[in-house]
């Protein structure tokens, strides 16, 4: 056939993830006409869709690699002073952890340059790019968005929180996630706090762990489409009790790509960890430190032993967001993370209860989580980041020039973390991956 009359299929393959998992079936000179190995360009995100792809020769194609490296604040951008550079080189196989991108939950609007940072993150080897949702942008459409120009990397939700959907809203959005993506769908899920789960979601806090474990089952019951979906409740109860008396147990019209798709747990907690480590695929820890890998050790191994478990240490993901600034003046780096540090530990939650000051108190920074969280529920907010010491930062961040951050990394290495995630632009990622690889 002439090349005009391949022309039409091209344009409606692009327009979406349907080549992925279409093409595939076709014969080798057929997806060799339609560009089977395609991949995003720069040039034209600003189509309606954002969808514009490219042909890669077959030697340039990415696969999935394991890298050394890292890193992530999830609030705010770090500010423009974290140095950017340039370097089109890959990362290279062979390290131990993995190394994924996490864009976060938006601010006043849609973050500028994501498209063009995520594509970055893929052409440079990473495994996996992350949404997140609070109580403004949610997780799903823009990972649905800017996903669609990706076609290796991973794509995740740090995370859904429970409290907006119900576990068969979350599944139908997983399962048509998972089919656009061609497999690349990893679900993770959590409780958040009673601030916003009552306060802006309408829905009550109290028993978390009882309400995750009876959503997981639910979602993953949705997932498999073994039977139609049933539970006692009492959380979610399947047909609900008390209603019409209409309602009947149903299985999705959809049927899975995957019969399982990764669940990964947000947990802070040792008995939440521990759940994720029971019930989950992966832990997503916020404010990971080396210093308390024992702990949390502790409180997987739990996990990994109760009867029924999933998996075991040698199985399990842990994905970690650690913040990665390089500069040469250590005080500085650590200037540009207090205000976010300082959001979390002293507004992200009631004073009685914040998961997030929690954290930083087992990691022996009570007194100064107490003042911190007194300085910014007064609204002393500038009060409240000075009283950070940079020693906290330098626990849950790697900072500093590119010979220390080097040095610190392999503390990291040997934790229980197998994917560390980057915050940042396009040229964030491309200066840092160098340094950490």
């Amino acid at each position: 056939m002439p090349d005009w009359a391949w022309r039409p299929l091209r344009a409606v393959l692009a327009r979406g993830f349907v080549w992925r998992t279409v093409v595939g079936s076709y014969p080798e000179v057929v997806r060799e006409r339609l560009g089977y190995s395609w991949s995003a360009t720069d040039e034209r995100h600003h189509r309606p869709l954002g969808l514009a792809f490219r042909f890669v020769p077959h030697d340039r194609r990415y696969h999935p690699r394991r890298v050394r490296a890292a890193a992530g604040d999830p609030g705010p951008h770090p500010p423009a002073a974290v140095r950017a550079g340039q370097s089109d080189a890959l990362l290279t196989a062979g390290g131990p952890v993995k190394l994924g991108y996490h864009i976060g939950y938006w601010q006043s609007g849609p973050p500028q340059g994501a498209l063009e940072s995520i594509l970055a993150a893929e052409e440079l080897g990473f495994d996996s790019v992350w949404t997140a949702e609070a109580y403004g942008s949610d997780a799903f459409t823009p990972l649905a968005w800017w996903g669609a120009s990706t076609s290796r990397i991973k794509l995740g939700t740090n995370i859904v929180q429970m409290s907006a959907r119900t576990p068969a809203a979350v599944a139908m959005s997983a399962l048509t996630l998972d089919h656009l993506s061609g497999g690349r769908f990893v679900l993770g899920l959590g409780v958040s706090g009673p601030q916003v789960v009552e306060g802006w979601y309408g829905q009550p806090y109290p028993k978390p762990l009882a309400r995750t474990r009876e959503y997981v089952d639910i979602v993953r019951q949705v997932i498999a489409r073994k039977e139609p979906v049933t539970s006692e409740g009492p959380f979610y109860p399947l047909p609900l009790k008390g209603g019409t008396g209409l309602g009947k147990p149903l299985k999705s019209t959809v049927h899975p790509l995957r019969e399982e798709i990764p669940v990964y747990l947000a947990a802070e907690g040792p008995k939440n960890v521990a759940l994720a480590a029971e019930i989950g695929d992966g832990w997503l820890p916020l404010f990971f430190s080396p210093k308390a890998d024992g702990f949390y050790r502790a409180a997987l191994e739990e996990g990994f032993a109760r009867p029924g478990a999933r998996h075991t240490a040698a199985d399990f993901e842990v994905v970690a967001s650690v913040p990665v600034i390089v500069h040469d003046d250590v005080e500085q780096a650590a200037g540009f993370m207090k205000p976010s540090l300082a959001l979390y530990i002293g507004g992200m939650g009631a004073k009685e209860v914040n998961f997030h000051h929690d954290v930083f108190a087992r990691l022996g920074y009570a007194d100064v989580a107490d003042e911190v969280q007194e300085l910014y529920l007064a609204g002393r907010k500038a009060e409240a980041a000075q009283a950070i010491p940079t020693s906290l930062v330098e626990d849950t961040a790697l900072i500093g020039p590119p010979d220390k951050i080097r040095e610190e990394l392999a503390r990291w290495e040997d934790t229980v973390i197998t994917t560390l995630l980057l915050r940042g632009d396009a040229n964030t990622l491309r200066a840092v991956a160098p340094i950490l690889s």
